[in-house]
């Protein structure tokens, strides 16, 4: 048996069907009619196999469709979520850039009034300084009845407050010459007496 199938096989792989149909013994087209009983019953089983795979990838298609539309859904979302974040973080950036170039130009502001503070509070002490180291020169001064006291006491105070000195005050020194030169101009010009 084993010999005839293998024959039919043999026939059916050389296609030579209608060659055993024609000259074929009894037993020949009852193994034929056996085997194509049994290829007939394979096939069956693997057309239900195919339609089960079939239906199995249709249902997966759908699924994976779902899915892809889920998905889709889901970026669309999270895309309008990101052009909002986005639109957010431009908002704060612009508020910070602005908060930022308003600290600038504060500071700049406050820069500048403090320059002009310390220049004017400059300006103040000098003449505060100027006008006590006047009253002072002229208190320094005073008593000087002619042009020979006038020199000796200019002598003298250049002497105290020269700025070699270790007592030393440049300022006092210009106070000094300059109160000397409008007394030695007025003993010439002969106001004083």
């Amino acid at each position: 048996m084993a010999t005839i199938m293998g024959k039919a096989e043999k026939a059916i792989k050389e296609q030579d069907f209608e060659k055993v149909l024609v000259d074929g013994s009894k037993e020949e087209l009852g193994e034929l009619k056996a085997w194509l009983f049994k290829e007939n019953i394979r096939l069956e089983l693997e057309r239900s196999e195919l339609n089960r795979m079939k239906d199995k990838l249709l249902k997966e298609r759908q699924q994976f469709q779902t899915e892809m539309t889920e998905v889709n859904h889901r970026l669309v979302i999270e895309r309008k979520r990101l052009k909002q974040d986005e639109a957010f973080f431009d908002k704060k950036m612009e508020i910070l850039k602005n908060g930022f170039s308003q600290l600038e130009a504060d500071r700049k502001k406050m820069e500048r009034e403090r320059l002009q503070f310390e220049a004017e509070r400059s300006a103040h002490s000098s003449a505060i300084r100027q006008d006590k180291n006047t009253a002072l020169a002229e208190m320094l001064f005073q008593g000087v009845n002619s042009q020979l006291a006038l020199k000796k006491r200019y002598k003298d105070l250049i002497k105290m407050f020269h700025p070699d000195n270790i007592a030393g005050d440049h300022e006092m020194v210009l106070v000094i010459n300059r109160i000397y030169e409008e007394l030695k101009r007025d003993y010439e010009m002969g106001k004083r007496a």
